[in-house]
């Protein structure tokens, strides 16, 4: 047998050490309801279990592998942020609360921010001591971003805010919003848009919550009436603001690391659920749902194999942004999909709801099809999506 290589066995070790951190720390299910992804945070229970949960994480030492540790972080390993990711997927960790932090706001700070921001900002985002919000998406913006009407105006100490987004997941619980605000309405509509660090626990924010047809909270709204931020808000340069909030974007969905084999793994871990729940069922061996759980299956290896795929350059070259986006854009419904298959195995127990004693997994799956919509929209709608792979990847004309 040949020998291991060192870093194959120091991978393994590690995978080891992260697998037994879990099986130790990973906190009981609690009497109150989970939510089923970050944009379901509703209570102050909730946030509080999940909040812990990351600290634990932190603490130990297997959070913050993209931040240098100057900045609080544990060094650039890639490599171990994979086998995290990985680890707490197979496990059925709970997930970080302060995911738009994690996975957005950090690398645009570190890509765009001054030294001051960083060395502020970023320890506190990792341990989840501080939560951040994005305030991108306006009421009369609809898909057209650029459009926003909330402005920034320069004041002797710095800005005023005057102006109202809204579908801000997490507001209610947040100390800093990453904030796309208007400060020449004279310019082009691309070039009069800067990007701020908006304090939350400014006077004059108001934040309101929006339910959702699950009957959960999670989004909000939030209006500012002339509240003010300092003057070292601003990210980037003056006028910046549109060409940082396509970066935030391009981290949103998932450029970072396109769509690794360990990012793919709660896809797996859910289609073992879905056959699971097959079998239970007395539906494994109807020739359609096998068939619709194998397409599935299809979809989600080839979402795995991504990840050489954007590590090939010359694939990637003339179109950087292909991946990403159709990751995003397939992933988002893959999971609609999925749950939707999952209600129909139910039949009519995919009306029993949450709370119901005798609801199949606890009416999870009903619950799950109904927040697949947020994922759908977030980040870019799927329709937006398509129009940019149709017009910038494909070549097609301009929709009209």
């Amino acid at each position: 047998m040949p020998a291991m290589l060192p870093c194959r066995a120091m991978s393994e070790a590690f995978e080891r050490e992260v697998r037994e951190f879990i099986a130790r720390e990973r906190p009981p299910r609690p009497e109150f309801k989970l939510p089923q992804t970050f944009l379901e945070v509703e209570s102050k229970e909730q946030f509080d279990y999940l909040r812990a949960w990351q600290a634990k994480v932190y603490d130990a030492g297997y959070l913050g592998f993209d931040v240098p540790e100057a900045y609080g972080g544990r060094g650039i390993q890639p490599d171990k942020k994979r086998i995290v990711e990985r680890e707490l997927a197979r496990a059925r960790a709970p997930f970080f609360v302060n995911t738009i932090a994690l996975t957005w706001v950090a690398p645009t700070i570190l890509t765009y921010g001054t030294e001051a921001q960083k060395q502020r900002l970023l320890r506190p985002l990792l341990r989840a001591d501080e939560i951040w919000c994005q305030g991108f998406s306006e009421p009369g913006a609809g898909s057209d971003l650029a459009s926003l009407t909330t402005r920034a105006e320069a004041t002797s100490d710095g800005w005023s805010v005057t102006g109202h987004k809204v579908w801000t997941t997490l507001a209610h619980f947040a100390k800093w919003m990453i904030l796309l605000a208007r400060t020449d309405p004279t310019a082009h509509k691309y070039a009069g848009l800067s990007y701020f660090l908006f304090p939350m626990d400014a006077p004059g924010v108001s934040v309101q919550p929006l339910i959702k047809m699950t009957g959960e909270g999670g989004f909000n709204q939030v209006v500012f009436d002339s509240a003010p931020m300092p003057q070292d808000a601003l990210l980037g340069e003056l006028g910046q603001g549109w060409a940082i909030a396509m970066t935030t974007l391009m981290f949103e969905r998932g450029a970072a690391e396109g769509s690794s084999s360990e990012r793919a793994a709660p896809f797996f871990e859910q289609l073992a659920r879905l056959v699971e729940l097959a079998r239970r069922t007395g539906r494994s061996e109807d020739p359609v749902f096998r068939d619709r759980i194998a397409q599935l299956w299809l979809e989600a290896q080839a979402l795995a194999f991504a990840t050489p795929r954007a590590e090939a350059a010359a694939l990637n070259a003339e179109r950087p942004l292909a991946l990403p986006l159709m990751n995003k854009l397939v992933g988002s419904e893959w999971n609609q999909r999925l749950a939707e298959l999952a209600c129909e195995l139910l039949g009519p127990e995919a009306g029993l709801w949450l709370g119901e004693p005798s609801a199949p997994d606890g009416g999870e799956w009903p619950r799950a099809y109904m927040n697949s919509f947020g994922m759908t929209i977030g980040g870019g709608t799927s329709e937006i999506l398509r129009n940019i792979l149709g017009e910038r990847v494909l070549g097609l004309p301009k929709s009209k």
